[in-house]
């Protein structure tokens, strides 16, 4: 992996030299746009709207429409004058419970790396937060944007999540919420069964991208000009149902499921290594 950003963790005067890597990778299928008629790519061109000129990228500039109309034109010298101590630097502003962070405001996620000399107090700070659960509130400057983030163990590595500001969120504005919608009783018990009958834990292992799989059966057939998958009918659904029935026959269903025995596995003769802490 290729690191995307290198600096150093500052709380209190305690520093971290680290280096920053994305912690997530995407596999799903990319297309390109093409000609159907001969499979030919479309190509796009970095043309300016005024002379007509094709750009190339490495002289291509930011610009900021003001207004009035006009454009305020910035370059990379300009952006590396800016007066912020966060472009190379991951400022712990403060400490806060693990349970106070909610999810909504998670963007995108990194891991952090210690330098050969910062490794004692990297697994510090990695103990120290895990010992008090409490994630750090940081400041960190990532391609010329200034953004807010939060630092957390994880297993034997230090994460990062750059988070939205507070002004990004978007309050949720729908007709529903100002309506008075009561829930009885006897729905809110089965549907508490029926949470109970599907619960279990989270091992995102066990799940599949079916689309993905469906996809790259589609690719192959049509490269080798085979027979091309269908879709499954989808089962009949029956009758609309109130919502009782619905939860009712829910419930049989789950209750049925959790039923029947598994079939027994081997028990497993290998010895895990010792000393690791799991996801």
């Amino acid at each position: 992996m290729r690191p995307v950003w290198r600096g150093a963790i500052s709380f209190g005067l305690v520093t971290i030299a680290v280096r920053m890597f994305g912690s997530t990778e995407e596999h799903d299928f990319r297309f390109h746009q093409v000609h159907p008629e001969d499979g030919g790519r479309i190509r796009y061109k970095r043309v300016c709207e005024i002379c007509g000129n094709e750009i190339e990228y490495r002289d291509i500039a930011k610009g900021y429409e003001l207004e009035d109309g006009r454009v305020v034109i910035l370059t990379d010298e300009d952006f590396d004058k800016l007066p912020v101590s966060t472009d190379k630097s991951i400022q712990v502003l403060e400490f806060v419970p693990t349970q106070e962070v909610d999810p909504i405001f998670f963007q995108k996620t990194y891991y952090l790396e210690p330098d050969k000399t910062a490794g004692r107090p990297y697994v510090l700070l990695r103990q120290a937060l895990e010992d008090t659960d409490r994630h750090a509130v940081v400041k960190i400057t990532v391609r010329q944007r200034e953004s807010l983030a939060i630092l957390r163990a994880r297993d034997d590595v230090l994460v990062l999540h750059t988070i939205f500001w507070p002004d990004e969120i978007r309050k949720p504005d729908f007709g529903f919420l100002d309506q008075d919608l009561e829930v009885r009783p006897q729905e809110l018990k089965m549907a508490t069964s029926l949470i109970d009958n599907m619960a279990g834990s989270f091992k995102p292992e066990q799940f599949t991208d079916e689309y993905r799989d469906a996809m790259a059966e589609l690719v192959a057939a049509k490269a080798d000009g085979a027979e091309l998958p269908e879709r499954p009918e989808e089962e009949d659904q029956g009758d609309v149902i109130d919502l009782m029935t619905a939860l009712e026959r829910s419930v049989e269903q789950t209750r049925a499921k959790t039923a029947t025995p598994e079939p027994a596995k081997k028990k497993s003769t290998s010895k895990s290594k010792s000393g690791k802490r799991t996801a």
